[in-house]
């Protein structure tokens, strides 16, 4: 009887306590990286996505290919100046990176899926490549929103 009675407790706190602590570990501060409080930081969390599947010859690269008066470089060291507060070529009108401002960020609405909703072109980025998981756009959307440093 008293098993039962320890089992009963026991199971939930248990379930609570493993809830309470689950995560995939990629979150804005599971590498190790970020500012300490959880926000992520371009350096340590948002520049190594777009190294990964941005930053390359003939995409975002330091080779360029893009049509455009404001080439978008997303490399390391010239991802920041590229993207905030720099006009967007598709829609000149809104900011690449706002500062602040997620949904105000043409990147966010191409690697959302939802550029075309805001006047640009229906192309979800990275092109050619696996989408950005949602935990990859909630990191950009986190530094975006924690004022797109460049840190």
């Amino acid at each position: 009887m008293q098993s039962s009675r320890l089992l009963a407790v026991s199971l939930p706190l248990s379930l609570v306590l493993a809830l309470g602590c689950a995560g995939d570990g990629t979150g804005p501060n599971g590498n190790g990286n970020g500012n300490g409080n959880g926000t992520p930081t371009l350096s340590g969390n948002v520049q190594p996505i777009f190294t990964a599947s941005c930053a390359f010859g003939g995409c975002h690269g330091s080779t360029n290919t893009e049509p455009s008066e404001k080439p978008q470089n997303l490399t390391a060291g010239n991802a920041w100046a590229s993207i905030v507060n720099v006009s967007s070529s598709q829609v000149p009108t809104m900011d690449r990176v706002e500062p602040g401002d997620p949904d105000n960020s043409y990147l966010v609405h191409k690697i959302e899926g939802t550029a075309a909703g805001v006047g640009g072109m229906d192309t979800r980025m990275p092109l050619g490549m696996p989408v950005l998981s949602t935990t990859q756009i909630n990191t950009i959307r986190a530094w975006i929103t924690a004022g797109a440093l460049n840190n």
